[in-house]
């Protein structure tokens, strides 16, 4: 995997991205995700984390820059570019986001771009299905007729995952992808998220809240603090830094040192 960072070629670059609500989020954010790598990005809550990611497919629009995903802009580029994007991209929402009405089989299914369903046989979308459901580790049989309310919270991610790549996206967006979970949940979702980086050959970006699982796990990693970029580097530069703000994340005593610098909201 490439672990390169100057934005020549990359899977992903946020260029000068801003974005306020009522007080500003993003203030400026640049950075490149290369083509395969798998990149964490870390930061107190509330710092635009989210918000950063989902710009990559225009959930969120930035006030000022813009994102450049496979060469192309997001913002700039037009409605068939960003429609191209979007099916380059799978994204993991925090939570799953499941639609409560709708089975496994359809959940899942909203997952495959409506053009490749249109030319696709009702038993290749069954396959295509099943088949990503197997990938996450999920036992189609069991599974395919449920609604979310009858799934536990570790199998609405595998669902939730297993939708972000029906598509068979190049890029992998991960929302928070362990936030609820149990220890040994958490680790099984970590584990997930390699295996299929790897499988898959896809480019991931992380966001999460779990450092440590994110350092073991990442090629690369950032963090975003009061809508900046703090930090971007290799984990094991991220773990020996010692800027008391990064150093916060990865010592609890570091971190009640650092509670006056954070910009925490």
């Amino acid at each position: 995997m490439s672990v390169a960072g100057n934005g020549s070629g990359a899977a992903i670059e946020y260029r000068n991205v801003f974005k306020a609500f009522d007080l500003p989020v993003l203030s400026g954010v640049t950075l490149s995700v290369e083509p395969g790598e798998m990149f964490a990005l870390f930061g107190p809550s509330g710092t635009g984390k989210s918000v950063l990611l989902k710009t990559t497919i225009a959930l969120v629009t930035p006030d000022r820059g813009d994102v450049i995903v496979g060469g192309e802009s997001v913002y700039f580029g037009g409605r068939d570019a960003l429609e191209r994007i979007r099916r380059m991209v799978g994204f993991v929402f925090q939570y799953a986001a499941l639609f409560d009405s709708l089975t496994v089989f359809e959940n899942v299914e909203i997952g495959i771009p409506e053009e490749s369903l249109k030319r696709m046989r009702a038993n290749e979308v069954a396959h295509r299905v099943s088949e990503s459901l197997e990938l996450v580790n999920l036992d189609p049989s069991q599974v395919l007729g449920k609604l979310p309310s009858e799934l536990s919270g570790g199998m609405k991610k595998r669902v939730g995952i297993a939708r972000a790549i029906a598509g068979r996206p190049e890029i992998l967006l991960w929302d928070e992808p362990t936030t609820g979970l149990d220890p040994v949940n958490t680790a099984a979702i970590e584990r997930l998220i390699t295996q299929l980086s790897d499988e898959l050959k896809v480019t991931s970006l992380l966001v999460t809240h779990d450092i440590e699982g994110g350092l073991e796990m990442c090629d690369r990693v950032a963090m975003l603090e009061g809508g900046r970029l703090r930090f971007c580097g290799l984990p094991e530069d991220f773990r020996a830094s010692k800027d008391p703000v990064v150093n916060a994340f990865t010592d609890r005593k570091a971190a009640t040192a650092a509670l006056d610098t954070l910009e925490i909201t």
